[in-house]
C-alpha cells in the first residue's frame, strides 16, 4: 500500500483507472484508523452544471506515476460510488457503503470505532 505521506503530496493531481481514462483530481487521503494505513482516496468530479463533488477510491492496487495517481478500479465503478459534497465529511453511518462498494468486507474496531479518517 501507498504510504499516507507520500501520497497526500499528490492533492490535485490527475486520478486515472485501470485504461488510463481520467477520473478527476485526488482531493484528499483517508487511513485506516485500525492500522493508520491510507486505504481510499476522494476524486473529485465535475460535473456539467458546475457542481463538484467527491467519490471514494481504494488505494489497493493503485500506482502512482510521475503524471497521476492510477487506481485498479473502472472509471464507471469509482464514478458511481459513495461520495460527499466537496465542503461535506464522510458520515458514520455512510461509512460501510464506501467498503461495500468495491466488494471490501466492512467491520468497526473493536469498540465500535470508524474505519476511516481524513488526514
Amino acid at each position: 500500500m501507498i504510504p499516507a505521506e507520500n501520497i497526500r503530496d499528490w492533492r490535485g493531481r490527475p486520478v486515472v483507472d485501470v485504461e488510463e481514462t481520467k477520473i478527476g483530481t485526488l482531493e484528499a487521503v483517508y487511513v485506516d484508523t485500525l492500522g493508520d494505513e491510507a486505504v481510499f482516496v476522494t476524486v473529485k468530479l465535475s460535473s456539467l452544471f458546475g457542481k463538484a463533488r467527491l467519490v471514494f477510491a481504494p488505494l489497493k492496487g493503485a500506482v502512482v506515476t510521475p503524471e497521476h495517481l492510477k487506481v485498479a478500479f473502472p472509471r464507471d465503478l469509482v464514478r458511481e460510488a459513495p461520495g460527499i459534497d466537496t465542503d461535506g465529511e464522510l458520515h458514520a453511518a455512510d461509512e460501510p457503503g464506501v467498503f461495500t462498494h468495491y466488494g471490501f468486507e466492512y467491520r468497526t474496531g473493536s469498540l465500535g470505532e470508524r474505519r476511516l479518517a481524513r488526514r
